[in-house]
């Protein structure tokens, strides 16, 4: 009986562990071949194992491995060498994005890409998901300044977190200036209809808009605006072009300190733009100022809220600005009402595709 148990215990690590019949098993009837179906089936079954399991296994640590390593590489990435890498013909066209303002920025990428300018376009992620969505999807477009604003209040206007956020633009431009390169700078619930870049003629130190909605004349001057109500002008801070100009690093400079001047406070809950006009009104003796066609760059309170201005004005508008409304969803609905709205159907023209 012994040896029987032990001639068993010997067969069995080569047998297939699934007999068919217990006829298979039986010492006497046995008749050994690797080319046997059975232990063919045995043979694949480890080759399919061996073959695919495990390097699926070596697939999936690659990946996590490349992801840690791809993180580590962005979050070391330099405004210095994201600008250097975007730039076209010395200019950089910037926008400052937080992570709810993703599809906000797919929706302008798309605009912009029409018009053959999203190569020197660089995204300030203003959160680490967004530095590395876009950098997954566009290598080298996205690079993030700390520190890191609060990713919970950056996104809600009035709040501290969105005064922190906007803030930080004029540090971002300065610092971009001081390299050398001509900047554009954009919020990213615009949409561009033509190209930008024909309307900044000459070689002023800083191009702007204005964001007073009252109709100016077709042929306005380009000169600053005189004052309003509250003793400064009402230009927007969302729409800006600079040279790398000493004078235009003056204007980013004062609006700095005006922005440490006027911090935010329960009571003014401030935003950047007060600080730019501030900036603007205080340097205009010193600076070539620029006002940009009201025609072609209109505020939001003017492009839809004025259809009759719209219609007089038909084929001359290039950026248009979603202002004079707050909230995502109204933002939306307003661009779908305007056919603006580009995501729902041409996302695929945008860089980073469908995110």
């Amino acid at each position: 009986m012994s040896s029987i148990l032990h001639q068993r215990s010997t067969y069995s690590s080569l047998e297939n562990p699934y007999p068919l019949s217990p006829r298979s098993s039986s010492s006497s009837e046995r008749s050994f071949s690797i080319f046997s179906p059975m232990n063919l089936l045995a043979l694949l079954s480890l080759v399919v194992i061996l073959g695919v399991f495990f390097p699926w296994m070596n697939i999936q640590e690659t990946i996590f491995s490349s992801s840690k390593i791809s993180n580590t590489k962005w979050r070391d990435y330099s405004l210095a060498e994201a600008a250097s890498f975007v730039a076209r013909n010395g200019t950089v066209i910037v926008c400052a994005v937080s992570q709810p303002y993703l599809p906000f920025l797919n929706n302008w990428l798309i605009s912009v890409t029409r018009q053959k300018h999203h190569e020197k376009v660089l995204v300030i992620a203003e959160d680490y998901a967004t530095l590395y969505k876009v950098n997954e999807r566009w290598p080298g477009h996205a690079v993030l300044v700390p520190p890191v604003p609060d990713a919970q209040t950056a996104h809600k206007f009035g709040s501290q977190g969105f005064f922190n956020f906007t803030s930080r633009r004029p540090q971002h431009l300065l610092h971009i200036l001081e390299l050398g390169y001509n900047v554009m700078y954009n919020d990213v619930d615009m949409v561009w209809l033509a190209d930008p870049f024909p309307y900044l003629q000459g070689n002023h130190d800083v191009y702007f808009t204005d964001d007073m909605a009252a109709v100016k004349p077709l042929h306005h001057s380009h000169d600053l605006p005189p004052p309003g109500k509250k003793g400064r002008t009402y230009i927007c801070s969302c729409m800006i072009f600079l040279r790398p100009t000493d004078k235009a690093k003056l204007v980013m400079r004062r609006w700095i300190e005006e922005l440490k001047a006027q911090p935010w406070s329960k009571a003014k809950k401030a935003n950047d733009q007060p600080a730019f006009n501030w900036a603007l009104n205080k340097t205009a003796g010193e600076v070539d100022l620029y006002l940009l066609p009201q025609p072609a760059f209109p505020t939001g309170g003017l492009y839809f809220k004025n259809q009759s201005w719209v219609q007089e004005t038909k084929g001359m508008h290039v950026i248009i600005h979603n202002n004079y409304i707050t909230g995502f969803e109204k933002k939306i609905k307003r661009f779908r009402e305007f056919n603006l709205w580009y995501v729902d159907d041409h996302t695929l023209e945008s860089p980073l595709g469908r995110i």
